[in-house]
C-alpha cells in the first residue's frame, strides 16, 4: 500500500468539500488528519481534536465516499456530540449521533460508504430526539467510526464502532495519564488517544461552537448553506430553553417586591427598624403583529402565558394590535386581576411597521417598564432603540436590530 496515494486521496476529498460544500469543508479543515494504527482504528475516528484514519480503509473507499467520512467526523465535533451525552448510555448515544448526522450528509449529496447508519424516519431529528426512539436491538449495531472522546459505561463493555473491544489506551507505561499521540516508531501510526477530561471537553465544546458559527456565516454569505444544515445550526446556536421559560425569566426580573429599611413613622413606637416588604405595580405594553404572519392560535397561547405571569407580578397590561398602523379601536387595558385575552378576531393583511407602536409609547406620560412584541420580525423598525427594555418574541428566523430576541421554537 502506498501511503502517499492515501494522503493524496484525503487531500483531494478535503479540497472537493471546500469547493462544493464550503460549510462542511471549513469544518473538515479544523481537524488534522492522522494515520492511525489499524489494531485499534478499523475505519476512521475522532477525539474532537484530530481525525484518525486507517490507511487501508481509506484506500478501499471511492473518492465520494472519502468525502462522506471526512464530513462525518467533522460534524460529530461541530455538533458537540462529545459534550452532549449526559446520562445516556455511551454506545446507544453513539448510534443516535450517527443516525442524526448521516441523513444530513445524504441530503447534501454525499455518498455514504457501506455500513453507514441511515434511517429515513430520523431525518431532521437531533441525537437527543433519536436516542429514546432506539430499541434494544440498536445496541447490536455498529457505528461507522470510533468515537474516542468518552469513557465506557460501567458494565456496558468497551464496545465502539467497528473496532470491537479497545486495547489499553495510550502507550505502555503511561499509567492512565493523557498520552501524547506521537506516531508509533515501528508502524509509523498513532496510538489510540485516551478520552477527554471534563475540562478539555468543556473547552473544546466552546471552540467548536465558534467554528460552527464561523463556517455557517461564511457559507451563508456565499449562498451555499442548505436548509437542513441551517436548521441544525439554528438549533445549536440559539437558546435551547423554551420561550415560555425565557419570557418568565425576563418578566420576573422586573418584579419589584423588595425589603425596605426606611425609618417607620414615630407613632409606631419602638427603637428597632425592621425590614418591611414593599411592592409596586409594573406597566407592560404588549403588541401583536396582526399582518397575517402569526396565527390566532399562536397569539392566544402567547397571551395565555403572559396572563399566567402577570398575576404573579401584579402587572397592568396595555395591549396593542398593529400591522402597518395601530388598530383603531385599541389599546385595550387589563388590570392585574383581569383575564388577559384577545379582545376580538384580527384579520391579517397589509405590511408590517413597528414604528407606530413606539411612537405611541413615546407620547405617553410614563414609559412602559417592559414592551413585549409578538411578531415574525419582518417589517420596518425604528432607527434607534427606546430607553425602556424591549423583548421580541419572534416566529421564524428573522433577526432584530436591538432589544432581546426570543425564538418561538
Amino acid at each position: 500500500m502506498d501511503t502517499r496515494l492515501v494522503e493524496t486521496k484525503l487531500a483531494a476529498a478535503r479540497t472537493r468539500l471546500i469547493l462544493d460544500k464550503p460549510f462542511l469543508g471549513a469544518l473538515v479543515l479544523r481537524l488534522p488528519l492522522v494515520a492511525a494504527d489499524p489494531k485499534w482504528c478499523r475505519t476512521t475516528a475522532t477525539d474532537a481534536r484530530s481525525l484518525y484514519y486507517n490507511p487501508e480503509y481509506i484506500e478501499a473507499l471511492r473518492a465520494d465516499e472519502a468525502q462522506f467520512v471526512l464530513a462525518h467526523e467533522a460534524l460529530h465535533c461541530a455538533l458537540s456530540h462529545f459534550a452532549r451525552r449526559a446520562h445516556r448510555l455511551r454506545h446507544r448515544w453513539d448510534i443516535a449521533c450517527d443516525y442524526a448526522i448521516n441523513p444530513l450528509l445524504v441530503q447534501e449529496g454525499l455518498t455514504p460508504p457501506p455500513g453507514s447508519l441511515v434511517e429515513p424516519r430520523f431525518e431532521g431529528m437531533t441525537a437527543e430526539e433519536i436516542y429514546p426512539c432506539l430499541d434494544d436491538n440498536a445496541d447490536e449495531q455498529d457505528t461507522l467510526d470510533e468515537h474516542l472522546y468518552d469513557h465506557d459505561d460501567p458494565g456496558e463493555g468497551s464496545r465502539g464502532g467497528r473496532g470491537g473491544p479497545h486495547p489499553p489506551q495510550g502507550t505502555s507505561g503511561t499509567g492512565g495519564g493523557r498520552a501524547e499521540c506521537e506516531p508509533d516508531s515501528q508502524r509509523g501510526a498513532a496510538p489510540q488517544p485516551p478520552p477527554l477530561r471534563a475540562s478539555e471537553r468543556e473547552a473544546l465544546s466552546v471552540q467548536w461552537r465558534q467554528r460552527l458559527a464561523g463556517a455557517a456565516q461564511q457559507a451563508m454569505q456565499a449562498g451555499r448553506l442548505g436548509g437542513a444544515m441551517a436548521r441544525m445550526v439554528d438549533f445549536l446556536l440559539q437558546p435551547q430553553l423554551p420561550w415560555r421559560m425565557l419570557l418568565a425569566r425576563y418578566m420576573t426580573a422586573l418584579a419589584r417586591d423588595d425589603y425596605s429599611y426606611t425609618r417607620p413613622s414615630a407613632r409606631r413606637g419602638g427603637p428597632a427598624i425592621l425590614p418591611s416588604l414593599r411592592s409596586a405595580q409594573i406597566n407592560l405594553v404588549v403588541a401583536l403583529d396582526v399582518s397575517g404572519s402569526v396565527s390566532e392560535q399562536e397569539m392566544a397561547e402567547f397571551l395565555g402565558e403572559v396572563d399566567a405571569l402577570k398575576g404573579q407580578l401584579r402587572a397592568r397590561i396595555t395591549l396593542h394590535a398593529c400591522d402597518a398602523e395601530l388598530a383603531r379601536d385599541g389599546p385595550w387595558c387589563f388590570e392585574p386581576w383581569e383575564a388577559f385575552v384577545l379582545p376580538r378576531r384580527f384579520q391579517g393583511g397589509g405590511g408590517t411597521r413597528f414604528t407606530p407602536l413606539f411612537q405611541w409609547a413615546d407620547a405617553q406620560d410614563m414609559p412602559p417598564d417592559l414592551l413585549l412584541y409578538f411578531t415574525d420580525a419582518r417589517g420596518e423598525f425604528p432607527g434607534r432603540p427606546p430607553a425602556y427594555p424591549v423583548i421580541w418574541l419572534v416566529k421564524g428566523r428573522a433577526g432584530v436590530p436591538w432589544g432581546q430576541r426570543i425564538a418561538l421554537n
